[in-house]
């Protein structure tokens, strides 16, 4: 399989905080403020703890902002590319029969998301979201083999211009117990458009025919909505 893809460079814009974080990074900063301010106020002496209590909220703070961040950027176009729907890396590349909804095999692609990687999850390619349904369920490590029957879950079919479907499932971990989408059927999506956030990390499933070329590798590093994953068959 000839991996890797001839995509046209990419620039990040800009880098802004997902709505998902907005309203929890505002109340955990006025939360430590005001930690830290009673702390001052009880204790205006003890300047090594205040120093401390600073510096440990100033980390917290900044881990938690990294969890929403959101990079802008310019969406690499290729006729017939699957993209990445999540930062990540690739822990599954295996033929495996999709039976809640394509009912065949299909070449399945996982990436784990990890609590340091960016959350949003994106559109692999253009279509109309045919199919979309959530499953609440269990709280298993991202990589254990039920995950993907067993954990919450959601399912989204995108069909696309030529009839083809493609499936793509958010799964949810043993730390991200919160899934969002901003979808329904009958959607529009382009490809890279953003359509759910997994908060903390997990995984995402995609699932190509079995005539795709697959165009990464295990353990690879992806990025959502840049790096192609898999070329169809024309």
């Amino acid at each position: 399989m000839r991996r890797g893809s001839n995509f046209t460079p990419l620039i990040i814009y800009i880098m802004t905080i997902h709505r998902e974080g907005r309203v929890l990074l505002f109340w955990l900063l006025i939360i430590l403020v005001a930690a830290n301010y009673l702390l001052y106020y009880f204790y205006p002496d003890a300047r090594f703890w205040l120093n401390v209590s600073m510096l440990g909220s100033i980390v917290i703070y900044l881990l938690v902002l990294q969890f929403f961040r959101n990079p802008i950027f310019q969406i690499p176009k290729e006729e017939g590319v699957i993209l990445a729907p999540a930062d990540g890396k690739v822990v599954v590349i295996e033929e495996a029969y999709e039976d809640e909804y394509l009912k065949e095999k299909r070449k399945q692609i996982s990436i784990f998301m990890s609590p340091v990687n960016v959350h949003v999850n994106r559109s692999p390619i253009r279509g109309v979201v045919e199919f979309f349904k959530y499953h609440p369920g269990k709280y298993l490590v991202a990589w254990h083999p039920k995950s993907s029957t067993e954990n919450e879950r959601t399912t989204m079919v995108l069909k696309l211009d030529d009839g083809m479907k493609i499936l793509v499932r958010q799964i949810a971990g043993a730390v991200a117990r919160r899934i969002k989408w901003y979808v329904k059927e009958g959607s529009q999506l382009d490809q890279g458009a953003e359509f759910g956030f997994i908060k903390f990390g997990s995984r995402v499933d995609v699932f190509v025919p079995l005539d795709a070329e697959i165009l990464v590798s295990l353990d690879q590093v992806t990025k959502g909505g840049r790096t192609p994953l898999a070329r169809l068959k024309k």
